[in-house]
């Protein structure tokens, strides 16, 4: 096993769907955005809080990498994705970087 370092960036989002009227809706808006971010950018889209609630949504979005600054680059590329195209509200952001080994 290599002994190069390996850092992981976590970004954590929160999402407003104003037009969603169910959680069907909501899945669909969600599900159409992680599959826009996956492919694009090789990364883990997963939704981490609010599956209860229709209008709102907890995305957390990670990468890999061997330099914190590429990992980092890399989920702020995602966001910046999310802000481009999804049609309701960004509320809230925060991206952290850790270097697990």
């Amino acid at each position: 096993m290599s002994s190069a370092p390996l850092f992981v960036a976590l970004a954590e989002v929160e999402l407003h769907l104003p037009g969603a009227r169910s959680l069907k809706e909501k899945r669909a808006e969600v599900r159409s955005l992680v599959e826009r971010l996956r492919p694009r950018l090789a990364v883990l889209v997963i939704e981490c809080d609010h599956q209860d609630l229709h209008q709102r949504a907890g995305l957390a979005v990670t990468a890999l990498a061997t330099e914190g600054e590429i990992a980092r680059r890399t989920v702020e590329q995602a966001l910046a994705h999310v802000h481009d195209t999804f049609d309701g509200v960004v509320l809230d952001e925060r991206v952290s970087v850790l270097q697990v080994r």
